[in-house]
């Protein structure tokens, strides 16, 4: 039986449920990984969404960070009167230890990228043993990507420490799905939008890896050589009803 979701508003109910069971299970430095094309441009929209899992139990205790002044600025202009915290995650002139009090509860991270990572690190430091969610993250690629001593040193240090409540990535053909505490499944599409669980792996499946657990499952059409390049993006399916419900939550 297959734990995908049918629709996109599906899908935000299966994360709010593994963000709350993450929480729940003592996970301090949380990843929501929603992997769409252009997600981004609704970070807005879906932190307003996440910030009402918390607002009610936490209040003012609840901080938001945005990764520059100007979406902190956009979302307290279109938020209106609210009774949690909304700034940015700061620079090296406005540093992040300075926008942390000391009756924060718990943060969130609203769509962190590569750019930001130092100052995301930092603050996961100075929160202590405060929660930290890090909302549509833009961190896949420093993960995997990078040379030398001192990308080695950010994915042992502070890379591995984070822990992925949810994650889906549609692929051409392909899904790859985690919601905590679940293991990492990877679904092959047998027929339009209905796909077959073909690999339950206990570490997030990327790159090569990931390429060769599709291949096993398939057998390559007949003349034709084994494509070599990584999965490509999908584009259908769960997808097809994902902007009109991300207009629907801007509203």
């Amino acid at each position: 039986m297959s734990n995908l979701p049918q629709s996109f508003e599906e899908t935000l109910e299966q994360a709010k449920a593994a963000t709350l069971n993450s929480l729940e299970a003592g996970c301090g430095r949380i990843l929501i990984e929603l992997c769409f094309p252009e997600i981004a441009l609704q970070a807005q929209a879906l932190a307003w969404n996440w910030a009402q899992l918390f607002v009610e139990e936490y209040g003012s205790g609840l901080k938001i960070f945005f990764p520059d002044t100007g979406a902190a600025a956009l979302a307290r202009r279109d938020w209106g009167e609210i009774p949690f915290k909304v700034t940015d995650i700061g620079t090296s002139r406005s540093p992040i230890e300075n926008k942390i009090g000391d009756d924060d509860q718990i943060f969130i991270i609203v769509c962190p990228s590569a750019v930001e990572v130092a100052q995301v690190e930092k603050l996961c430091n100075f929160a202590g043993d405060r929660p930290v969610i890090m909302l549509i993250p833009q961190l896949e690629d420093v993960s995997i990507v990078g040379i030398g001593y001192a990308a080695r040193q950010l994915r042992e240090r502070f890379i591995s420490t984070l822990e992925t409540a949810y994650y889906i990535r549609p692929y051409e053909s392909a899904m790859v799905w985690r919601s905590y505490p679940s293991a990492w499944e990877v679904y092959l599409e047998k027929e339009a939008d209905q796909y077959e669980l073909i690999a339950s792996e206990t570490t997030k499946p990327l790159g090569e890896y990931l390429e060769r657990l599709l291949l096993a499952a398939v057998e390559p059409e007949a003349g034709e050589a084994a494509n070599p390049n990584a999965p490509k993006i999908k584009k259908t399916g769960l997808l097809g009803g994902l902007q009109n419900f991300l207009k629907a939550l801007s509203n």
